[in-house]
C-alpha cells in the first residue's frame, strides 16, 4: 500500500481527495432506472416468481408474479442485469442489494438502480460508494430518494478502472470473511439449539440422557429454583449526570452489558438512603422485562459495577437446587420465552414481572452433577458462538475502517 501525503491531497465539496482522484455525481453514472409498476390484483402469495416489495427488499419474499406476465414485462420494460446494485429509494433509504441474475421482480419506484455502462465507475466499486454516500437532502430528512436526489448525489472516484477494481477487491475481501462466520455461526447456533432439545428433554418424553447418570427429573416452578429481583421504578427527575450509573434495557448487548454510553445516573447519597438493595452483583444474570427488548439476557461483568437496578430489568440468581450455568441457558431460551409469551400482557408494549414468574415451570433433573453435566456443555457451545460473533464484529469494525481509508483515497492500493 502506497499511504498518501498532504501535498497529493486536493481540496473538493466532500472535503480532501488525492490530486488525480475525480469528484463525481450519480447522475454521472447513469440513468435512474426502476422496474415497470406491478399492481396488486397481479400477485399472488404463491406463484413462479418472486416480487419484492420495499417491505420485503433484501429478506424473503411474500408475493409472487406469473411466468408469463414476468418474462413480457422484462423483454418490453426496463429491468436490471446481473451485477447490478438495486437501490431502496423509500423506507430504509440508500439499503442496497446487488442483482445477482436470478428470476426476480422489484416494486416500480422504490426499488431502483443506475444504468450503469461501467465505463466510468465498475459496478463493484458502486456497491461500496453507495454504502458510504451522502445523499443530498440539503439538511433536511427526507423519506424517499426523489431521482434528482440521486443524481446530485457525489462521490469521488480514482482515476482507473484497476485502482477501483482493487478497491473492490480488497473489500469483498473482507465481505467474504463475515459472510464465512455468519455461515459459521448459523450451524453452531443450529447445532446447540439441537442439543439443547435433546438434553433438556425429560428422558421419559424422549430425550437424551448424558451417559452415566441416573435419577428422576422433577418438575418445579421457576421460582423455587431461583432468587430474583425487579428494578425500583426510578423516575426522569433522579437521573443525575454522575453518581452510580442505572441499568436501562438498552445495556443488554449481545450477552452483556454496554455501558460505556450510559448518561443515567443517581447520586450516591440517594443510591445509600433508598436503592443499596438494588446494587447489582458481579455475575448476575439481567433481563430485560418490558418492550421489544423482553427477554434479553446479559451476565454482569466486574468491569460493569457499580451499578443500580431500574425499572424493566429483572435479574437473577440461582438458589442450590440450580446450576448457574444452566440458569443462563433456560433464560436464554425459548423454553423460558415461550412461556413467558403466554402470560405477558400489553400488546404495543409487552412486559412481565414477579407475578408471570411462578407460573413459568421447568422440568430438570434433581442430580446436580447431571445439571452440572449439562449445564457445561450448552455453556461451552454458546461460548464458541460468542467467540465467533466478536469476531464477526471484529471485522466488521476493520471493514468499516478500510472503507473509510480506500474510499476516499487516504490509502492507495496501487
Amino acid at each position: 500500500m502506497e499511504l498518501m501525503t498532504k501535498k497529493s491531497f486536493k481540496q473538493t465539496e466532500v472535503g480532501l481527495i488525492p490530486e488525480d482522484w475525480k469528484l463525481k455525481t450519480l447522475g454521472d453514472v447513469g440513468d435512474v432506472q426502476m422496474c415497470k409498476r406491478i399492481f396488486s390484483y397481479q400477485t399472488s402469495k404463491r406463484g413462479d416468481v418472486p416480487f419484492f416489495k420495499i417491505g420485503t427488499f433484501g429478506k424473503e419474499p411474500d408475493a409472487f408474479i406469473d411466468w408469463d406476465l414476468y418474462q413480457e414485462f422484462r423483454k418490453k420494460y426496463s429491468f436490471p442485469k446481473k451485477g447490478y446494485l438495486l437501490i431502496s429509494a423509500s423506507g430504509t433509504i440508500g439499503r442496497t442489494v446487488e442483482y445477482l441474475g436470478e428470476d426476480a421482480y422489484y416494486q416500480d419506484s422504490n426499488i431502483i438502480w443506475i444504468d450503469n455502462d461501467e465505463k466510468l465507475i465498475s459496478n463493484k466499486y458502486l456497491n461500496y460508494t453507495l454504502k458510504v454516500i451522502k445523499y443530498n437532502t440539503e439538511g433536511s430528512t427526507i423519506k424517499r430518494l426523489y431521482n434528482s436526489i440521486i443524481k446530485s448525489s457525489k462521490f469521488v472516484i480514482p482515476p482507473t478502472l484497476t485502482e477501483q477494481k482493487a478497491i473492490a477487491t480488497a473489500l469483498s475481501d473482507v465481505d467474504a470473511l463475515i459472510s464465512s462466520l455468519e455461515q459459521t455461526i448459523t450451524k453452531k447456533k443450529s447445532i446447540k439449539q439441537g442439543a439443547m432439545q435433546q438434553l433438556l428433554t425429560p428422558p421419559h418424553k424422549g430425550g437424551k440422557r448424558l451417559p452415566g447418570f441416573e435419577g428422576e427429573w422433577v418438575e418445579r416452578p421457576f421460582t423455587d429454583m431461583i432468587w430474583f429481583q425487579e428494578g425500583p421504578g426510578l423516575r426522569k427527575w433522579q437521573f443525575t449526570s454522575k453518581g452510580i450509573k442505572v441499568i436501562n434495557i438498552t445495556n443488554l448487548v449481545n450477552g452483556y452489558l454496554d455501558l460505556e454510553k450510559t448518561q443515567r445516573h443517581i447520586s450516591w447519597d440517594e443510591f445509600n438512603k433508598m436503592y443499596k438493595h438494588f446494587e447489582v452483583d458481579e455475575g448476575d444474570i439481567v433481563v430485560a422485562s418490558s418492550g421489544n427488548s423482553y427477554c434479553k439476557t446479559s451476565v454482569v461483568r466486574k468491569q460493569d459495577l457499580p451499578l443500580v437496578m431500574n425499572t424493566s430489568v429483572i435479574r437473577f440468581k440461582p438458589l442450590k437446587n440450580l446450576n448457574y450455568n444452566l440458569l443462563l441457558i433456560l433464560l436464554k431460551s425459548d423454553l423460558f420465552k415461550d412461556q413467558i409469551d403466554l402470560l405477558i400482557t400489553g400488546g404495543a408494549q409487552p412486559n412481565f414481572g414477579p407475578v408471570h414468574l411462578p407460573k413459568v415451570f421447568f422440568t430438570l433433573p434433581e442430580s446436580m452433577k447431571e445439571q452440572n453435566a449439562i449445564g457445561q456443555i450448552l455453556s461451552d457451545m454458546d461460548a464458541a458462538i460468542t467467540q465467533l460473533e466478536t469476531k464477526k464484529e471484529k471485522y466488521q469494525a476493520i471493514k468499516q475502517g478500510m472503507m473509510q481509508e480506500l474510499l476516499t483515497g487516504k490509502t492507495r492500493l496501487i
